[in-house]
């Protein structure tokens, strides 16, 4: 007969990928990237450090699989070519919803992608690139153009989420906005553009300032997509006579 002790040892003696990743991302949400390390992650798991090295040979390894699994939150509608302004307005948000709830992960999600040829990064960070080239084809564009509208969109949220997480409050029980940002702090003969657009930081919303930023980008891309219909629509002209 098994005792309850042995299958409490069997249960314990099962650790996933998954559950490592999930482990090192409660830690850097908690803590930051510089946090992160083989020995703390083994006393969040309850394992022997070395033993996570069978799923990440490197903090750098580990780090690809945090993007991956935050990335993996990230769900791009399909088979909605026709509305694929829309698509793309939906996934902005959901990417601004993710950075604000993972920001120590923000940085990751800009930087690791640089680190790793796009054939060595782990599928689960090519999934959205997939969807959303995908999307953009459906569309109209041909191959390259969604590749180019897809950095060019990519770019724009990767540069949203960045700022909005710089906008940090100095002094949040003051009124007065150049106290509250810390913008006295800044001498007034060198800076005085920037102290006087303090009331405009202290309004600065988030949502708002996504929503202005896509109707420029979407704007883009749905001119450069009624270029490419007009080409593709233009009849051949007749042959010249005489």
């Amino acid at each position: 007969m098994t005792s309850d002790a042995d299958a409490a040892v069997r249960r314990r003696s099962v650790l996933r990928r998954e559950d490592v990743l999930a482990a090192a991302l409660r830690l850097i949400d908690a803590d930051g990237i510089e946090a992160l390390s083989m020995r703390r992650m083994g006393k969040a798991v309850g394992r022997d450090p070395m033993r996570l090295y069978r799923f990440a040979a490197s903090k750098e390894e580990l780090l690809d699989g945090v993007v991956e699994l935050v990335l993996g939150e990230l769900r791009v509608p399909a088979g909605e070519s026709g509305n694929w302004e829309q698509v793309l307005r939906r996934t902005a948000h959901e990417y601004r919803k993710i950075a604000l709830a993972h920001p120590h992960v923000v940085p990751l999600l800009v930087t690791r992608p640089l680190a790793t040829p796009l054939a060595l990064r782990p599928l689960g960070t090519l999934r959205p690139l997939e969807a959303l080239l995908e999307l953009l084809v459906a569309a109209g564009f041909d191959e390259r153009g969604a590749l180019h509208a897809y950095r060019f969109y990519i770019g724009f949220l990767q540069g949203h989420v960045l700022n909005e997480l710089q906008e940090r409050v100095y002094d949040p029980e003051e009124t007065d906005d150049l106290l509250r940002l810390g913008l006295h702090r800044l001498p007034a003969k060198e800076f005085p553009r920037l102290r006087s657009l303090a009331a405009e930081l202290a309004a600065y919303d988030g949502l708002q300032e996504l929503e202005e930023g896509l109707d420029v980008v979407l704007g883009g891309l749905r001119r450069q997509l009624e270029g490419l219909r007009h080409e593709t629509a233009e009849p051949d002209a007749p042959p010249h006579i005489g």
